[in-house]
């Protein structure tokens, strides 16, 4: 086994935390200040936090360790830490969306929504992660735990390498085009990013409005999975309905563009591929019945219209203060016509709906999360050609670690299903992850 660097631990499993607080074996202080003392000894190398709120996290587990000791349990997170990506508000925490024009942004007033779920559930805040600006392209200060030479992704990079380093086991990032699954792809863990737009994005800075997904970060799929389970909205829940014992149906999706991908990532799918059939679950390799890269060319120039008229406002902020990447993309979608965006709307309907019909026994699909590992250096976040493809498909999309490359960098595999079943979709990943999770 190859040894991890010491920037690299497993931040241990969110369930059995969680059962440990409420059988009164762990303490939720405990728990905090063993996270705290993780950050202060990788931080400095990581650069995963924005803004760490020790005070207020030992503050709320000292509440929550004595609601326990009272017979009072919150949720299925109580006294779980969690970090969140600085685009997402927390109450009395500035949001900055690592950019100079929010450099004096006062205290959030309110929660977003999804923090607020978090709460209800019982996690606790520990901070505020690193993201790239607006979560568009201009770089984070986060590294990559596996080697701090190389980009963690982004956007959701904080998020993403904070999980990695063992300084959370639970962190939010958010999705337009690739930013939540690459990066726990690159960083060696999982992630959750469920149906886009399920998750209601009250309190999230836009950049999108018709892309933008709350996702969510474990070391494992079943991390991930619990997270998601534990907010899911009540509309969503599918109640009672969930993997059966019964075998999985499994498509691993071929399509022109892996061309692109190293030998290692194709050594990897094939090794998953291997995993799920000595399972003895139905795997079956077929061609996709649309084109994947022409489906990521509509979801760019969608993504870029909508950014352009969501986000205007940046593009008046003084000269300096909003990086050039998103202005670029903002002036692009502007230039953009309105004929164009419709019909790259209809054709992305189009190919969801040719997709999914040409599949309507498959319980999950595999495909890489990325053709390379992660690139060197910080200016890159990295390759989004095999993600976002599936961000407008529409469906759940998790991100199961499946192994290192030669060179001792992760590699992950998307595991991903139909938009809407994302509360049973979470008992298939588990099953997958069961047969072919490997960290």
């Amino acid at each position: 086994m190859t040894d991890l660097p010491t920037t690299v631990a497993d931040p241990g499993r969110v369930d059995a935390l969680a059962q440990q607080i409420r059988d009164g074996v762990l303490s939720p202080i405990a728990l905090v200040q063993r996270y705290l003392d993780r950050i202060d000894e990788v931080d400095s190398q990581v650069e995963a936090w924005r803004e760490v709120c020790g005070e207020a996290a030992l503050k709320e587990a000292a509440t929550q360790e004595a609601e326990i000791h009272s017979g009072t349990i919150r949720g299925p997170l109580h006294g779980i830490p969690v970090g969140v990506k600085d685009i997402i508000d927390v109450a009395g925490v500035p949001t900055r969306c690592n950019s100079k024009s929010r450099a004096n942004a006062g205290p959030a007033t309110a929660d977003a929504e999804v923090v607020a779920a978090l709460r209800i559930a019982g996690a606790i805040i520990l901070g505020k992660t690193h993201t790239t600006e607006f979560a568009y392209r201009d770089i984070s200060p986060a590294r990559n735990p596996y080697n701090l030479e190389h980009t963690p992704g982004g956007s959701s990079s904080g998020s993403g390498a904070a999980v990695s380093a063992g300084m959370v086991p639970v962190s939010l990032g958010t999705q337009t085009m690739a930013s939540v699954n690459r990066p726990a792809a690159y960083c060696g863990i999982s992630a959750f990013k469920p149906s886009t737009r399920l998750i209601p994005a009250g309190g999230v800075f836009p950049l999108s409005y018709l892309y933008d997904t709350v996702g969510y970060y474990g070391w494992s799929v079943a991390d991930a999975a619990t997270v998601f389970e534990a907010i899911c909205p009540s509309h969503a829940r599918m109640h009672g309905v969930t993997a059966s014992d019964a075998p999985l149906n499994i498509t691993v999706l071929h399509d022109p563009v892996l061309d692109s991908a190293d030998a290692d990532i194709h050594k990897s799918i094939n090794n998953t591929e291997a995993r799920l059939k000595d399972a003895e679950h139905n795997v079956a390799r077929q061609n996709s019945p649309i084109s994947i890269a022409e489906l990521q060319e509509h979801h760019l120039l969608t993504m870029e219209y909508d950014a352009g008229h969501t986000r205007k406002d940046l593009l008046d902020e003084p000269d300096g203060s909003v990086g050039d990447f998103l202005c670029k993309a903002l002036r692009r979608g502007l230039a953009t016509s309105d004929d164009a965006y419709f019909a790259g709307r209809r054709a992305i309907d189009v190919a969801r709906h040719t997709f999914f019909n040409n599949f309507p026994e498959t319980d999950a699909f595999i495909f890489p999360a990325t053709p390379k590992t992660a690139p060197k250096g910080l200016s890159w976040t990295g390759d989004a050609s095999y993600i976002s493809p599936w961000t407008a498909l529409g469906g759940p999309v998790v991100t199961m670690p499946v192994g290192l490359s030669s060179e001792g960098m992760p590699i992950g595999c998307l595991v991903a299903g139909v938009p809407g079943s994302d509360y049973r979709f979470a008992s298939i990943a588990r099953k997958i992850a069961d047969a072919a999770e490997t960290h």
